[in-house]
Parts: structure tokens; C-alpha cells; sequence
């Protein structure tokens, strides 16, 4: 029996529970709790953090299980925890008053506020004397001395809403081709062509920046961002962030050669690692992005996916109480379970006697290339392929025998909607059936499970739906159900895609500033109104609007959409030219309007070779004999196995041959001689 229990044991939360039985007097967040707060007349603290935080363990350890620290935290405050995957707005906008108080931010996230919900100090982790020192400096600020509280907090607040204003939008302002260029080459600056990605650590995929620089690579012709796109997913295929094992990425590098990960997975990195690798394939066939496809749907199918097939949220990076330990290995261990093969596999993986990492044990990683490896252990590479594929399967069976990670087995809407579209991109990549076999199956559970009446929950546990979605759920779901229209051609997906449009408009669009706001207006108002437009490590909710609207607007024949995508783009354009570093997926948008939008429409079906080679505004679509889809319709009498190519809303005189077919969008979307 646990000796405590606070209100959190109600909560559905794999992190909450994690904290059901500290001494804290921890509860959900809710305005039931700042109303007990203005009864107490007392501080609240608002600790935001997410099950597979490593950091947020280790002060859970130090501070909020220990009972000393507990008292003076229930005597002088109401301490709420949140889930920060479950409520994204509220992380927002505290992580902005921690960032303007401590000029950074991370997890886990503590902020202090007034019973009214205003922020008025906060950081991230405290090691338990320093932590000692800030629960008792604000308890007295606030009995002593609340006006200069009060002060602070309201200027505070007005600092936080103050980064969230959206400008004026500037309908003079353009932007040329040359000015992108100009970023582009800037960008190219901040890159790493030996190792990959930036140049620094820690080292994060990015896959929207990768992205973007493989789509300037493609429709400019600089090679150089290309190669920096596939010299990166080469580095990372190769170094410990990827599980060499049992596939799949870790969040990130703590080092700049990707050797080193913090070793939690996300459902949301390897969702959209998918549809990188996968163009990346398309683009450059190279043999080791198939493995990495092959081996992350894998990995996601085995450790991710629900009974239902929707999938789960993350892996913690500790078990037994240590970082990481779940993946590692010693070279004893790897003789005894390897036999003869064990001098060519560590050689493979530059395994060493002592260990490359903590606890003498070792990372797996690659340093040598294959002409290496064939010229040190005198095999032909076939052979050296066949026995590393042969040593990592005995491992992973293994592994299965040890403590395994903490699963985050919570559901989220956008999470699972972000690796729909990953499937999708794997399809068409692959054309393995089982990738649309398992975006399918997650679409049809997402809209049997967490819609009711054309709204949307974001959270699924348990068999139960809770929290409305934000922006960020209805703009991953849309353009999820775009690519799934576009490889299956059913128009159920595309008038599904159209509906959660008109719905997030209601909900979240205001026409000023122009753009969709966080919170729906359904919800609870925090004290400053967030509209997402920064691209991170998953893209700004409105940049995915932007993304449908534009899809849309040519699918549907919806001019509206179209001038609505206008109206988004002057909005964000000012800022855009200021920094643009964080609007890659806004930058996306661009190029598709520069070098055209392309549909290429196929009577009857379509052959996967049309999917071979990667082209970044070009959407592959399938007319089937029922379709009501309005750029589709048209062409439904239209003889059997026919291709018309169309750029934005012209299109060209149909062709009746694949291969030209191919020709054609080769030399319309590249400019590249036929």
C-alpha cells in the first residue's frame, strides 16, 4: 500500500500518476484549483513536465517525493502538475514567463502565479536546497510584500502577451525568389557537412528544416543542400540516436556526431522521420533509408501501436533507475549471446573492450563506412550485411527479456495524425501495402474514437476521450486525411479533410490577427491568447492550415481557400523575413507557389513506379469511378489509363503512357531537359 496518495490518482496521465503518491499535494489543473487558491488567498505553482523527461525524474526524486519539501510546498501553495503533451496551452504560455524570467526554458517546467493564474516567477529544474530557497523567498514575498507581487506579476503578464502579438499585416509586402535564396544561403551557413544537421550540439533531427532544404535542393538545383539533407539521415541512420537494434530515433544528440542520445522516443519525432526518409529514398535511392523505413514502421508496429492500431505516445529514456540502460550493451554481453559472429559485429558497431559509454557499456554506432568493414574483417559486404542483421535480431529478442522503458500509453490526435501521413509518404516511397494498411486503420480509429458530432478530443486512454483539441489536433488530422485521399483516391478522406477545416474555422480562426488561435473559443482562456506560427520540431498549427487551405483550395475548386492562405501568409510574412529560421514549413509553402502547384490525375490506377522519384509540389491522384471531387469529376469519361498533368488550374493535353507521364513532370517540375 502506498503510504501517499494526493488527487492525482484519479487522473488518466501516465505522468500524473507517476506523481499520485508523492507527498505534494499535487492536482490536475483546473479552475477548481485556482479558486481554492484565491479561497487560501495563496500562490500556485504550475510544474509541467512529460513522462519520458528525464530531468523531471530526477527532481521528482530530489524534491517533490521528499516529505520535507512537500510540507512547505502544500503549506504555502496549491501545486497542480500538468501533463504537458495533454495541455499544450498551458506549457505555452508558461514556458514564455519562464523564458522571459530565467532567459531560457525546458523540463521540467516550474512556474509560480498568482490564484489568478498570473505568472510571476519560474525555471526549470531546482536541485532541492536551491528549490528550498524559492518555495520560502516567494511564500514571504507573497504574505510580506503582495503589492510588489502583484506588480511584478502584472508586468510579467504583459511581457508574455506582448510576445504573442501578431503584427499588422502588410499586404505591400512581397517575397521574391531572390530573397529566398538569400535565406536559403544564409541557412547553409549554420550546417554541418561533416556530421550532419547544425553545426553545434545538442543535435535535434529538425525534420521540417531537412525537409525544407531537400525541396530548395530539388526545385533550385544547389546540390550542396541536398547533399547536407542526405549527409545528415546517413550520420543519424548511423550514430546511437537511431536504435540499431530494434529501429527507430531518439529524441536527440547530446553530441554533434549523433553518437550519444537522450535516449527517450517519441511518437511525434518518428512519425515524421518516416516521411523525411522516405522522400529522402524517393529522391536518392540509397538502400540504407529503405532498412531505416522498414525497421521505425518495425519498431513502431511492436513497442507503439495499440490492440485498436493507434498508437502510443513515448518511451521513457530511463529504466532501473538509469538513463538508457535498456539500450546499451557490454562487450561481455554481446561474446555471450553472439558467439562467432561477435568480432565483426563490434567491429561494425565500434564496440570497445571498456565501453564507449557509461557503466563500461556501449552505444552501438557506426564509425567505419562499408569499403572499411569489407577491407578489415576480409568478408564480401553481402555477408557482413547478412550477420549484422542476424546479430541484432538475436539482441532485440534479447532485450525483451529486460526492464523495459516507461510507456506513455496515451493517445494524441495529432500525434497519430502526423504518423498517418508518415505511412503515407512510406507508401508511396516503398509501395509496401503495410504502411496503408496501417494509416488506414489509425484513421478509422481516430474518427471512431475521438470525434463526436465534427469535434475532436485530443487525448484517447483507457477507452475514453478527453480534452478538446487544439489547432495543432485538427491541422495534423487535415493533412493527414489529404495524403491519405491521395493515395487511396476515396473521396470520404478528402470531404472528412474539408470538414475539420470549416470546423477549425469556427473554432479557431479569427480574422483578427488572420490567423487560427490555439485554444478553441470552447475553451477555458488563459491569461494571454497564443497563435502558433513557429516551425519546430513539429510544425506551427497555422503553417499546417496554411498547408490544407492551399491543398484545398485547387481539390475542392474553393477560391475562398485560396484567398484565405493569402490573407495567413501577409500576416506571418514580416516576421518571416526577420527570422526565418523558424518558419521552415511556412518557407515550404512558398516554394510550392513559386514553382507551381502539380496534380497529375490518373484514370484508373495508379502505378507505384509514378512514385519514384521525389517531387515536392506534385500531388499524385487517382480518379475513381465514383469520385465527386471537383478537380477529378471532369475526368471521370475519360478513356482508361489516361495522365493529365496540371499546374495550379491549367492543365495539358493527357498522355496515355507512364514513362511519359514521368517525363513530363520531370522536366515541368525540375526544369530539368527531358
Amino acid at each position: 500500500m502506498e503510504k501517499f496518495n494526493n488527487r492525482l490518482v484519479h487522473a488518466s496521465s501516465p505522468y500524473l500518476l507517476q506523481h499520485a503518491h508523492n507527498p505534494v499535494d499535487w492536482q490536475e489543473w483546473s479552475e477548481a484549483a485556482f479558486e481554492e487558491a484565491r479561497a487560501r488567498d495563496c500562490m500556485v505553482l504550475i510544474s509541467i513536465g512529460y513522462s519520458a523527461c528525464h530531468w523531471c525524474h530526477v527532481m521528482e526524486r530530489e524534491c517533490f517525493e521528499d516529505v520535507e519539501v512537500a510540507e512547505m510546498m502544500n503549506k504555502h501553495f496549491v501545486c497542480i502538475k500538468v501533463d504537458r503533451e495533454e495541455r499544450p496551452d498551458v506549457d505555452q504560455v508558461y514556458m514564455d514567463a519562464v523564458q522571459l524570467v530565467a532567459g531560457n526554458g525546458g523540463w521540467p517546467l516550474n512556474c509560480f502565479t498568482l490564484p489568478d493564474g498570473r505568472p510571476l516567477y519560474g525555471g526549470t529544474y531546482f536541485p532541492k536546497p536551491q528549490w528550498l530557497q524559492v518555495l520560502d523567498n516567494l511564500s514571504q514575498l507573497y504574505a510580506s510584500k503582495k503589492e510588489e507581487a502583484l506588480h511584478y506579476a502584472s508586468n510579467l503578464t504583459k511581457g508574455i502577451q506582448q510576445m504573442n502579438l501578431i503584427g499588422e499585416k502588410e499586404n505591400t509586402l512581397t517575397f521574391s525568389w531572390t530573397q529566398m535564396q538569400s535565406i536559403m544561403h544564409q541557412w547553409a551557413e549554420s550546417l554541418d557537412f561533416e556530421y550532419g544537421g547544425i553545426n553545434r550540439a545538442p543535435k535535434f533531427p529538425m525534420p521540417l528544416n531537412l525537409q525544407l532544404l531537400l525541396d530548395y535542393g530539388v526545385y533550385s538545383g544547389e546540390h550542396k543542400f541536398t547533399e547536407a539533407v542526405h549527409i545528415t539521415l546517413n550520420r543519424m541512420a548511423d550514430g546511437g540516436i537511431y536504435d540499431q537494434v530494434g529501429g527507430g530515433f531518439a529524441r536527440y544528440s547530446t553530441d554533434i556526431f549523433w553518437k550519444v542520445p537522450h535516449f527517450e522516443k517519441m511518437l511525434y519525432d518518428n512519425a515524421q522521420l518516416l516521411s523525411l526518409y522516405a522522400h529522402a529514398y524517393q529522391h536518392q535511392a540509397n538502400p540504407r533509408y529503405l532498412e531505416v523505413l522498414e525497421d521505425t514502421f518495425a519498431f513502431l508496429k511492436r513497442e507503439m501501436m495499440s490492440e485498436d492500431g493507434l498508437f502510443y505516445s513515448a518511451l521513457d529514456a530511463d529504466s532501473e533507475g538509469h538513463e538508457g540502460l535498456f539500450y546499451i550493451w557490454s562487450k561481455n554481453e554481446l561474446r555471450t549471446i553472439l558467439g562467432d559472429d561477435e568480432p565483426v559485429f563490434s567491429m561494425y558497431y565500434a564496440v570497445e573492450e571498456s565501453g564507449n559509454w557509461e557503466f563500461s557499456s556501449n552505444i552501438l554506432h557506426r564509425v567505419l563506412s562499408d569499403k572499411q568493414m569489407v577491407e578489415a574483417c576480409g568478408l564480401p559486404l553481402d555477408e557482413i550485411r547478412q550477420r549484422i542483421r542476424r546479430c541484432n535480431a538475436k539482441l532485440l529478442q534479447k532485450r525483451e527479456s529486460r526492464i523495459r522503458p516507461g510507456l506513455d500509453d496515451k493517445i494524441i490526435t495529432a500525434w497519430n495524425a502526423l504518423t498517418i501521413t508518415g505511412c503515407c509518404d512510406a507508401f508511396k516511397a516503398t509501395g509496401r501495402v503495410e504502411f496503408l494498411e496501417a494509416a488506414e486503420r489509425c484513421a478509422d480509429q481516430l474518427l471512431k474514437n475521438l470525434e463526436v458530432h465534427d469535434t475532436w478530443f485530443r487525448i484517447y486512454k483507457n477507452g475514453k476521450a478527453s480534452i478538446p483539441a487544439f489547432a495543432e489536433d485538427y491541422a495534423c488530422l487535415c493533412e493527414a486525411l489529404i495524403s491519405l485521399f491521395e493515395v487511396t483516391g476515396k473521396d470520404s478522406y478528402l470531404s472528412k479533410a474539408k470538414v475539420i477545416m470549416s470546423v477549425a474555422n469556427e473554432l479557431f480562426f479569427q480574422s483578427d490577427p488572420g490567423l487560427f488561435a490555439f485554444n478553441s473559443r470552447l475553451q477555458l482562456q488563459l491569461v494571454t491568447q497564443k497563435f502558433a506560427t513557429h516551425d519546430d520540431v513539429i510544425a506551427s498549427s497555422n503553417s499546417i492550415f496554411a498547408k490544407c487551405l492551399f491543398k484545398l483550395g485547387f481539390l475542392m475548386d474553393e477560391e475562398i481557400f485560396h484567398t484565405q492562405v493569402k490573407q495567413m501568409k501577409q500576416v506571418i510574412l514580416p516576421t518571416m523575413l526577420k527570422i526565418p529560421s523558424v518558419y521552415g514549413n511556412w518557407l515550404q509553402l512558398f516554394l510550392w507557389e513559386h514553382f507551381g502547384w502539380y496534380q497529375l490525375t490518373v484514370t484508373g490506377t495508379v502505378h507505384f513506379p509514378l512514385f519514384r522519384n521525389y517531387y515536392p509540389g506534385l500531388m499524385i491522384l487517382p480518379v475513381l469511378e465514383n469520385t465527386s471531387v471537383p478537380v477529378l469529376r471532369e475526368k471521370k469519361s475519360a478513356a482508361y489509363n489516361q495522365y493529365f498533368l496540371c499546374r495550379d488550374f491549367t492543365c495539358e493535353l493527357p498522355v496515355n503512357d507512364p514513362e511519359k507521364a514521368l517525363l513530363k513532370i520531370r522536366y515541368q517540375v525540375t526544369n530539368e531537359p527531358t
